[in-house]
């Protein structure tokens, strides 16, 4: 039974308006979106609610026009593109409040699908104003939050609505909490973390939060760089925060304190440029030559990264272990990938990834599909994972 109310718990809506907070900031090019996935993702929310009579009129930001209206960042030209992906005529309101949205929404009968200007048009929504949020609140009955990308933002449209009228969370949402519950929340043990990117300083809060979560931290990317140095060895001329050394060592004693093993490299591949196919050389993580840096773990630590795979009930992953986007050196995060997924499939694990970085990697392996669930939420994914409140979240909660 989840913490949280979904359209589930919705009453009969026929004919009654639901304001559905969406995530449609899609890449756009040439006068086209280039990626459905978000419009993908919040479909089935979207055709449920019509298919029950619901006036459904849509709420979502594009861009960062600050308050402004910014005629380039207006949401008009994904019209088309959410039509196709729905197999549905979708209206537009030039504004998301005042006489635009009322006319749009007096015009609306059960079934009909309406999207609302830029909501980011409006200083009041970033702001969470109230007078703002009231007069979004004018234009439903009901309110569905299905952006869990947007949830970490005490924003109108995200949170405040949920203060005016009965807030429910639509199907993408729910299945990200369920998977995000699975993953931290009450996840079956032993429990694997593997974290990478390049600085620790972006991650702090994270590190801290999961030793105390699971069973296992693997650190890979730039970040390990700054975990070995910090145990005395040198990296030669490998990314690396020296000045958060002391950092490092205090999350080690407390992981040590906590039970939590901290996983790090054993060997690496260097080389002496960040190119592709730079000429590089395998060596132990002790033996990094003072001329070249290390851009990616190296199979003996790829080794035991499976095997704390194979010990896994459940993975949480967040950042690649080494420079994957050129090659050769993404082969330790392909490789851990695949066995990840390989697990999945058989039943063995639970696998929750996410972070923008992530996505590109798993689908650069080939095996985003076959993890348990990947979030593209970024920003609230990674806030989840560091243990912070989700405002958008909390709105939900029973």
């Amino acid at each position: 039974m989840p913490a949280f109310k979904t359209l589930d718990d919705l009453p009969d809506i026929n004919g009654k308006r639901v304001l559905v907070r969406v995530d449609l900031n899609v890449p756009f090019s040439d006068g086209r979106v280039t990626d459905t996935t978000r419009i993908e993702r919040v479909a089935p929310t979207i055709t449920e609610l019509s298919g029950k009579g619901a006036k459904v009129i849509l709420m979502a930001h594009f861009g960062r026009p600050k308050g402004q209206v910014v005629p380039e960042m207006s949401l008009k030209p994904i019209v088309h593109a959410v039509e196709e992906v729905l197999d549905h005529a979708v209206a537009f309101a030039d504004d998301c409040v005042g006489e635009p949205a009322e006319k749009a929404i007096a015009a609306m009968t059960a079934g009909d699908i309406l999207l609302l200007e830029n909501t980011r048009f409006h200083k009041g929504e970033e702001k969470n104003d109230p007078d703002f949020v009231a007069a979004l609140a004018a234009n439903g009955d009901v309110y569905v939050n299905d952006a869990f990308s947007a949830a970490h933002r005490a924003h109108a449209s995200t949170e405040g609505l949920g203060h005016h009228m009965p807030a429910y969370a639509g199907r993408t949402m729910q299945a990200e909490l369920e998977a995000l519950e699975s993953g931290l929340g009450n996840p079956k043990h032993p429990v694997v973390a593997i974290v990478g990117g390049a600085k620790v300083s972006t991650k702090i809060d994270l590190l801290e939060n999961l030793i105390d979560k699971v069973d296992a931290l693997v650190i890979g990317g730039g970040m390990a760089n700054t975990f070995v140095a910090a145990k005395g060895i040198d990296v030669g001329k490998s990314l690396c925060e020296h000045d958060l050394a002391d950092t490092a060592r205090t999350i080690m004693a407390k992981a040590e304190k906590s039970g939590c093993a901290i996983v790090l490299p054993v060997d690496g591949v260097v080389a002496g440029e960040f190119k592709a196919n730079a000429e590089n050389e395998t060596v132990a993580i002790d033996a990094i030559p003072a001329d070249k840096m290390m851009l990616d773990v190296g199979p003996q630590s790829v080794m035991t990264i499976n095997e704390w795979i194979e010990k896994a009930e459940t993975l949480v992953w967040n950042g690649p272990l080494g420079a994957f986007e050129i090659e050769p050196f993404d082969a330790a995060t392909v490789a851990a990938a695949k066995f990840a997924a390989e697990r999945t499939r058989a039943g063995k694990l639970t696998s929750v990834a996410g972070g923008g970085d992530t996505v590109s990697a798993l689908n650069h392996a080939g095996v985003k599909g076959d993890f348990s669930y990947v979030s593209t939420a970024g920003g609230a994914f990674l806030e989840w994972m560091e243990g912070k409140v989700l405002p958008g979240v909390e709105i939900l909660k029973k």
